[in-house]
């Protein structure tokens, strides 16, 4: 499987940035996916993930009712709908994929992709 990640950029406090993950192979229907980011200086760091049906989300509570996680089977796509962006947001993101079920550590994801860099400005 083979992720790309698009959509980052740069935006003021309080702005919206949607990030879309797309992915090859039949089988990205059936793997968990999630987003993750990492600020200079900093370990990655778990954001959200959504299982193979989309029936199962997580998130990290420091994004917990600003981020929204979602995924279009049909199109291989996993989206990442940002709003009230804070500079602590600043980072660059990547998508991973998983088999089995969802979760917020980054050693059961099997594929990454590319990373996005996300920068919020005060």
């Amino acid at each position: 499987v083979q992720l790309q990640a698009f959509g980052g950029g740069s935006v003021q406090t309080g702005g919206s940035l949607r990030l879309s993950c797309v992915g090859s192979g039949r089988t990205f229907s059936t793997l968990a996916m999630g987003w993750f980011r990492q600020a200079p200086g900093k370990e990655r760091e778990f954001v959200a993930t959504i299982s193979w049906s989309g029936g199962s989300t997580n998130y990290a509570d420091s994004v917990k009712g600003r981020f929204t996680i979602s995924r279009d089977n049909a199109k291989n796509t996993v989206d990442l709908q940002m709003n009230s962006l804070k500079p602590e947001d600043t980072a660059v993101y990547y998508c991973a994929a998983a088999y089995g079920s969802i979760s917020t550590n980054s050693r059961r994801y099997d594929f990454w992709g590319h990373g996005t860099q996300v920068t919020v400005s005060s």
